[in-house]
């Protein structure tokens, strides 16, 4: 029995529904003029804000430490990590060096690039650095060397390296003191690569070191801050695009060296890209989709096409609202077209449901536009309210992302309301369908329709049980807040970021803590060292190595014992007969063999004496024996200069202060302002997100002022959490209130929130079954899964209203429509489940679990609890 303000809004309905029927045409050409007018206008206006750090309010804690450090240290703020790998350190410096030359002359790409632990004053100051029982080892290992150096100094070409080698095997007086067979297998190492074709180059400096200079050098990271175009869709697009062809360029000018590109701005410039590969595919997959479920369910061309219509012109005046009043789509609010197709088709599906059902029992087609009208009206509007304030309450909360998102499909389901009360009985006035016979209505046997009400003591025990159940298992639920999770494990971006969270000095985890003096700087440094996550906290004071002074001695000696031998190498090597070196060294070797007392492995000595043979033969049999004996001589010798002058630069160095560190060193530790930096990193590998809890707990138990991206990772996800459940709470308090209100019925209340909050649970309970945990992805379509749920009640209970015999529910287009819309958004959405982009991925899975769960519970669950004997 309908009440009377039910009764007063049919007849508003009916009203409302006359004005289609007599102007048909002029509605429909109103409403294409508006359209084009909001189509132009969202062309025009609306744009697109990229910028994920806007996604959150600006006055959140950790937000206000973020734009603080970007505030004092912008060279590091949006920035691209170049991660430059070889195998040799001199491979990669020479190539980070090449690489931050070039990016700092495209000002136009990228406003500043710099290599954070190599400049003029670490090469001077270098050796200070090192711990003291380094540098002695050092130290002592280039006095070995001296001999080597001062005849290669003298002799710099490859006769001069295969006769001090030759020298050394002979015994004479210019023996080495360095050990030989390092050198030995080196040289063995070179030729054998060079024969096979392979790129391979000598690395001095871990021979005559035995290692990199205290540290491993092998890998180095140019900090690149480019500018972002955030009028672009994809705001990184020049500069990602101008390091891909530098990339290609360095592979032939430095063979060996690896460049990969990581960061916050790759990884979302490589996520926008995988997200929208294969989506032309997919969308076109989608629609076709979507047309056959329409087709099933409609069973008429143009019901399709007046649904299509309908469902467009709605998106399209929504659209134009976003531009209106927002004016600009985040990558949150973007989702408002997902949101509006898998609602909004819900509306049209419905009236063209009871409106062929109408037609079918042979009403005419004015007649069933009326009825349809005045039946299914009311609860197209409820629907619409209900959905409305899913969205609306989002708007206070602190995700700023979904609260764009909220006030543009809150607004877009009575736009979509509207056009489907207005333009859609226009269209079916235009276009009247044709009358089918009534025995299509029935596409399932009786006991299907049935089922619920012939079992619903079970059902109901069934869903209590369940209910019950998914309530336990909800206390696993989780929350996935790291980005990183989300993004395709494959991209280049995601492999490098990955594998430096697996060190300790490259993280790109580590985070900065903010004071206003150097003192309380150095205090805190010593506060997060003590911690059990931290490996190393560093200041400016950091900076002035200790014993300056017993470190500044041993270099002092070295100068005395090496003379000023090194600016030779700051020329090319001179020409030689690399062939008749070869020669030389391969009879000096045979010799070698003869002398068993040799402190040089016999083993070693005959595998190099057969590989140089080797190598003469297969020169001379080249085309061109010159290009295979110049190979040769690169690789032994294209690396060496680099050593020697770094030898050279860490022999000037000289005691300093902190005063006296320069400007473009202090910069990246105290700002102008005189805001001070600890940089403080992680001592375990984040990609555990036990360690990276524990690690963001014990930075923020510490000290507040604290920022880095895990703080920025964690605390997002609290405050979407805090966001999501503030929302569904006041929305669902809301719905209760208003459903109580319009309804005038517990009981019907009741049955359309029961079965809501059964499909909350059980979607819950699937996702943590399955290990998809909630994450900034997927927790977006939580508002189209409630709007689905409410909408499915109250078209089931009206229904029940309506008609005498609940069991005749399922029968009705209303439990048609329920099925279809759900079947017609899930089969919209179904190909996100199948994307290599995880977040994607798992938002298309938790669709599947919420609107099949939705369907169960609307169409089992919610007749088995209406129904009484």
């Amino acid at each position: 029995m309908l009440s009377p303000a039910a009764s007063n809004k049919n007849y508003l309905l009916r009203l409302l529904a006359k004005l289609p029927l007599r102007f048909p045409r002029l509605i429909l050409l109103l409403f294409v003029v508006v359209s084009a007018v909001s189509l132009t206008y969202t062309v025009r206006h609306l744009g697109i804000n990229n910028n994920t750090a806007e996604l959150l309010s600006q006055d959140l804690p950790f937000q206000q430490v973020r734009i603080k450090l970007e505030k004092a240290f912008p060279l590091d703020a949006a920035a691209i990590i170049v991660v430059v790998e070889s195998k040799t350190p001199e491979q990669t410096a020479m190539a980070a060096d090449f690489i931050k030359n070039r990016l700092e002359t495209q000002k136009k790409i990228f406003q500043s690039a710099y290599i954070p632990n190599d400049n003029p004053f670490f090469r001077r100051q270098g050796f200070l650095y090192l711990d003291l029982d380094t540098l002695e080892d050092l130290s002592a290992k280039l006095v070995d060397a001296q001999p080597f150096i001062g005849y290669l100094s003298e002799h710099y070409h490859f006769a001069g390296l295969m006769d001090i080698i030759s020298r050394a095997l002979q015994r004479s007086e210019q023996a080495l003191s360095m050990p030989l067979d390092p050198l030995l297998s080196a040289i063995d190492q070179s030729i054998v690569a060079v024969k096979a074709g392979q790129s391979h180059y000598l690395s001095w400096q871990q021979l005559l070191t035995g290692g990199s200079f205290g540290e491993d050098q092998s890998r180095r990271l140019i900090i690149a801050k480019p500018h972002l175009d955030f009028d672009e869709l994809m705001p990184a697009r020049k500069p990602m695009t101008y390091l891909r062809e530098l990339a290609a360029e360095m592979a032939v000018e430095y063979p060996g060296v690896t460049l990969s590109f990581t960061g916050e701005v790759a990884l979302e410039h490589e996520e926008m890209e995988t997200v929208g590969q294969g989506m032309v595919v997919s969308s076109l997959v989608s629609l076709l989709l979507v047309c056959t479920m329409l087709w099933l369910g409609l069973r008429s061309f143009r019901l399709l096409f007046a649904t299509f219509i309908v469902l467009m012109t709605g998106l399209i005046l929504t659209a134009g609202f976003a531009a209106l009043a927002i004016g600009h789509l985040n990558l949150i609010s973007v989702a408002f077209a997902v949101l509006y197709i898998g609602l909004g088709v819900d509306f049209a599906t419905h009236l063209c449901l009871h409106y062929q059902q109408c037609r079918q029992q042979g009403m005419g087609a004015d007649d069933a536009i009326l009825d349809s009208m005045s039946t299914v009206g009311p609860s197209l509007l409820l629907c619409a309210l209900t959905t409305a304030i899913g969205f609306f309450a989002f708007i206070p909360t602190d995700f700023k992302g979904v609260s764009e998102l909220g006030i543009i499909s809150g607004v877009g389901m009575f736009i979509g309301l509207v056009v489907s009360l207005i333009l859609l009985p226009a269209l079916l006035k235009i276009m009247p369908i044709q009358v089918l016979p009534s025995k299509k209505l029935q596409a399932l046997p009786n006991w299907i329709y049935a089922f619920p009400f012939r079992h619903a003591k079970a059902i109901r025990m069934s869903a209590l049980i369940l209910a019950v159940l998914a309530g336990f298992t909800l206390t696993q639920l989780k929350f996935d807040a790291s980005p990183i999770n989300l993004r395709d494990p494959g991209t280049q971006s995601v492999i490098a970021f990955k594998k430096l969270l697996q060190t300790k000095t490259d993280s790109p985890f580590a985070t900065s803590a903010l004071t206003d003096s150097l003192v309380q700087a150095d205090r805190l440094a010593a506060e997060f060292s003590r911690l059990p996550s931290v490996h190393e906290a560093i200041t400016l004071s950091n900076l002035v190595p200790e014993q300056q002074d017993q470190k500044l001695d041993i270099i002092d000696n070295l100068n005395l014992i090496i003379p000023a031998q090194f600016d030779r190498f700051e020329r090319a090597p001179e020409q030689s007969d690399v062939r008749g070196a070869l020669l030389k060294l391969s009879n000096v070797l045979q010799q070698a063999l003869s002398r068993p007392s040799l402190q040089v492995s016999t083993k070693l000595l005959s595998k190099l004496h057969q590989d140089v043979q080797d190598f003469i033969r297969y020169a001379d049999r080249r085309e061109n024996p010159a290009d295979a004996y110049g190979q040769l001589e690169h690789s032994l010798l294209r690396l060496l200069p680099n050593t020697m002058l770094m030898l050279r630069d860490g022999l000037t160095a000289t005691p300093f202060a902190i005063d006296d560190l320069p400007d473009y060193v202090r910069n990246q530790w105290v700002s102008d302002s005189g805001v001070y930096r600890v940089l403080i990193l992680p001592k375990y590998d984040l990609n555990d997100p036990g360690y990276l809890k524990e690690f963001v707990n014990q930075m923020l138990d510490t000290y507040p002022a604290v920022f880095g991206l895990p703080i920025g990772d964690i605390t997002s996800g609290e405050a979407v959490i805090d966001a999501f459940i503030q929302a569904f709470s006041s929305a669902l308090v809301l719905i209760v209130l208003l459903l109580l209100l319009l309804l005038r019925s517990l009981k019907s209340m009741l049955l359309i929130v029961a079965p809501l909050l059964l499909a909350a649970l059980l979607t819950g309970a699937c996702n943590v079954l399955l290990n998809n945990p909630f994450n900034f992805a997927n927790i977006i379509v939580l508002p189209l899964l409630l709007g689905m749920g409410v909408d499915s009640g109250i078209h089931m209970v009206h229904r029940l209203q309506q008609q005498d015999k609940a069991s005749d529910l399922l029968q009705s287009s209303s439990a048609r429509g329920v099925f279809f819309s759900a079947l017609t958004t899930l089969c919209s959405f179904s190909s996100l489940a199948f994307n290599s982009h995880v977040g994607t991925a798992s938002m298309g899975v938790l669709l599947a679990i919420g609107i099949t769960v939705t369907i169960i519970c609307s169409l089992l669950v919610l007749p088995a609890l209406s129904y009484r004997k």
